[in-house]
Formats: structure tokens, C-alpha cells, sequence
């Protein structure tokens, strides 16, 4: 038993040691390069593919978003719908300014959604925040924009 984890932690540390390590002369491949590389590769495929990648991504286009979840604080289809939608955003705005809300129609209901969440466990994040103040607000999913990328500044190691 003592030899089999010895064997395996030396395998484990064997692969650790081994990672990629750029040695002194070698640049590292930028995305022009990655993008020249991929345009000279010679690809065989069935053309069935091509045409269902090339469909996916036209489709992709045509969707304007992406599958994601959001937290339905409203709905309604009374006569004045409209206006009360408005009116939960504003009161949904002043206390959360930071989240983004959406008003949507789909016959006959007004809805108010907030937020743009790829997960559903970052909505179930929101919908325990706000619970106080929507106690019958529910996880949606729903054709999110597409969320913006957190800027991070990462210093390459010399």
C-alpha cells in the first residue's frame, strides 16, 4: 500500500515537473499567429458539418444574445400593465441602481426582468438579495445580452 502511494505521488509530481516552460529565444504564440496557423491547416470533414457550424453561428448572430437566466420581479395584463411595469422599474432601479432591468411584452403580460446572469446560481444570488422586497420574484430563463468582460490587469512574470 505504501510503495502503490509512493509510485502515484512520484507520477503526480513527475506531470507537475514536466509543465510547458518557455526557454530563453522562444516567444509565445499571439493570436495573429494562432489565426495564420489555423488558416493553413488542411482540414478533412464531412460538408455536412461545415453547413451545420456555419448555421450555428448565423444563428448565433440572428439571436441577438444569449441563453441565460434573469429574476421576474412583475408581470401583469391589466389594462394600466404598462404603466405599473414602468413604475416597479423605477422603484426596482432606486433601490438597486447597479442591476439592469428589462420590460418585455409577450401578449398579453407586461414583465419586468432584472439582470443578465449566464448561471442560474448568479440569479438565485440576486433573487436572495432582493427577496425582502419581491418576495414572489422567480428565476426566468430568458435570451440575455451579452455580459461585459471584467478588466483584469494580469503583469507577465520576467
Amino acid at each position: 500500500m505504501r510503495r502503490l502511494f509512493l509510485l502515484t505521488f512520484c507520477l503526480l509530481i513527475s506531470q507537475l515537473l514536466t509543465a510547458q516552460v518557455l526557454f530563453p529565444g522562444e516567444q509565445e504564440l499571439t493570436a495573429t499567429d494562432t489565426i495564420e496557423i489555423l488558416n493553413n491547416l488542411d482540414i478533412e470533414q464531412d460538408p455536412r458539418l461545415a453547413k451545420m457550424l456555419s448555421w450555428h453561428i448565423e444563428n448565433n448572430k440572428n439571436r441577438n444574445g444569449i441563453e441565460g437566466f434573469r429574476v421576474e420581479i412583475f408581470f401583469s395584463s391589466a389594462m394600466n400593465a404598462l404603466e405599473r411595469a414602468q413604475q416597479q422599474k423605477v422603484k426596482f432601479l432606486s433601490k438597486y441602481p447597479e442591476k439592469n432591468v428589462h420590460i418585455q411584452f409577450a401578449a398579453p403580460n407586461f414583465k419586468v426582468r432584472v439582470g443578465d446572469f449566464r448561471t442560474k446560481n448568479e440569479a438565485l444570488k440576486l433573487q436572495k438579495q432582493i427577496q425582502r422586497d419581491y418576495p414572489s420574484a422567480f428565476i426566468v430563463p430568458d435570451i440575455i445580452t451579452f455580459p461585459l468582460l471584467k478588466q483584469e490587469n494580469y503583469e507577465r512574470p520576467n
